[in-house]
C-alpha cells in the first residue's frame, strides 16, 4: 500500500477511535435521520441559506451553526461519559415539526416550513440520543431555532418607533420638523425611515446574542430577563438615535454628506458600539463561566421524570426507521396536497 493511502487510512481510523464506542451507532443513525430530513426539506434549506448569505439582516446567523458547535463541544467531556438511548416517544416530536413543515409547505408560509425543517432535525436528536442526552445539549439544541429567518413582521411598527424617536430628537435638538407616518420633513430635505432603516437586522442579532449571554453567563432568571429586555429596548433607541443624527448632520452638512456618514459610522460601527457598552454595563453581573453553562450529569441525575422517561427506550435503528417513514409521509402529504395561498382580508 502506498504510503499516502497507508497515512490517510490512519487518519480515517484515528478519527473513528476518538468517539466514544458507545457513540458511534448512534451517531451514525442520527447522521441517516439528518441526511433524510435534509433530503426531503431541501428546498426549505436552500431558502434559508440564500437568506443567510444574501441578505444582510440574516448574515449573522452564518455565525449560528459555529456557536452551537462550541457549545457542544465545551460538554464532550461530560457527553463522552453518558450512553445514548434511543427514545420512541421523541417520534412524536418529529411528528410534529414535520407536520408544522407539511402546514408550511401546503400554505406557501416559509416562516412555518422553514421552522418545521430545522425543528425536525431538533426533534430527530432528541428522539435517537434519549431525553438525557438532549438535556445535557439543551442549549445548542435551543440555539438552532435561531437558524430561522425571522423578523420581516416586526419591520413596520419598528420604522414607526423609529420614526418617532426621531421626530422627538430632531424637535429637542431644535430643527423644525413635520412627520406623516414614516416620512420626516425638514428644512434639509424629506427623510424615510425605510425598512432597511427599522433596525430590525441589529435588533435580531442582538435577541439571537443575549440569549447566548443569557444562559451561559446567568443562572438567575431574573437575570436573564433583566438582560433580555435591555438586549431589545436599547438597540431601538439606539436606532431611533441613529436616525436623529443622520437627519440632524444633514441640516448643516446636507443631505448628501449625512447619508455617507450613516452608511460608514452608523452602521455597523455604531451597533458594535452599543453592544460594547451593553456588555460593559453587564460584565460585573456575570455569574459563571461560560464551560458551566446548562446542566450537569448530577443535576440531571437527580431529576426523577428523567429516570421514568428513559424506561421508554428502543433500538436506535427502530428509532430511525420511524424517523425516515414519517418523513417521506410528510413528504407525500406535500406532494399530493395542492398549495393553498393564505390571504388576508383588510376591512
Amino acid at each position: 500500500m502506498p504510503p499516502e493511502e497507508i497515512t490517510e487510512s490512519w487518519r480515517q481510523q484515528s478519527l473513528i477511535d476518538a468517539i466514544p464506542t458507545a457513540w458511534q451507532h448512534p451517531l451514525a443513525v442520527l447522521l441517516l435521520a439528518g441526511v433524510s430530513l435534509l433530503v426531503i426539506t431541501a428546498r426549505e434549506w436552500g431558502q434559508m441559506l440564500h437568506q443567510w448569505w444574501n441578505i444582510d439582516t440574516y448574515n449573522h446567523i452564518l455565525l449560528v451553526p459555529v456557536i452551537i458547535g462550541w457549545l457542544i463541544w465545551m460538554k464532550r467531556d461530560e457527553l463522552s461519559q453518558q450512553v445514548p438511548r434511543a427514545w420512541p416517544p421523541g417520534l412524536a416530536l418529529v411528528a410534529a415539526a414535520l407536520a408544522l413543515w407539511a402546514v408550511g409547505r401546503i400554505t406557501e408560509i416559509n416562516l412555518f416550513a422553514q421552522a418545521g425543517a430545522v425543528a425536525a432535525l431538533q426533534a430527530a436528536a432528541v428522539a435517537i440520543l434519549g431525553p438525557r442526552i438532549a438535556m445535557l445539549i439543551l442549549l445548542p439544541l435551543g440555539m438552532a431555532c435561531f437558524l430561522v429567518p425571522f423578523g420581516d413582521e416586526i419591520i413596520p411598527p419598528l420604522q414607526m418607533i423609529t420614526a418617532d424617536i426621531a421626530i422627538a430628537l430632531t424637535h429637542w435638538s431644535g430643527v423644525p420638523a413635520h412627520i406623516d407616518g414614516i416620512y420626516i420633513d425638514t428644512p434639509a430635505g424629506l427623510f424615510i425611515v425605510a425598512e432597511a432603516c427599522s433596525g430590525v437586522k441589529f435588533l435580531i442579532a442582538m435577541v439571537t446574542l443575549a440569549v447566548l449571554i443569557c444562559f451561559t453567563q446567568f443562572d438567575s432568571w431574573q437575570r436573564r430577563a433583566a438582560f433580555m429586555a435591555v438586549a431589545i429596548i436599547v438597540p431601538i433607541l439606539a436606532n431611533g438615535v441613529r436616525a436623529w443624527g443622520t437627519i440632524f448632520i444633514a441640516q448643516s452638512q446636507g443631505v448628501e454628506f449625512a447619508a455617507g456618514f450613516d452608511h460608514i459610522f452608523y452602521g455597523w460601527i455604531f451597533f458594535a458600539i452599543v453592544l460594547i457598552v451593553v456588555l460593559a454595563a453587564a460584565w460585573r453581573f456575570f455569574e459563571r463561566d461560560p464551560e458551566d453553562a446548562g446542566y450537569s450529569p448530577a443535576e440531571l441525575s437527580n431529576m426523577g421524570w428523567l429516570t421514568r422517561a428513559e424506561a421508554f427506550s428502543a433500538p436506535a435503528n427502530t428509532v430511525v426507521l420511524g424517523v425516515v417513514l414519517l418523513a417521506a409521509l410528510a413528504a407525500i402529504m406535500a406532494a399530493f396536497i395542492p398549495p393553498v395561498a393564505m390571504t388576508q382580508t383588510i376591512g
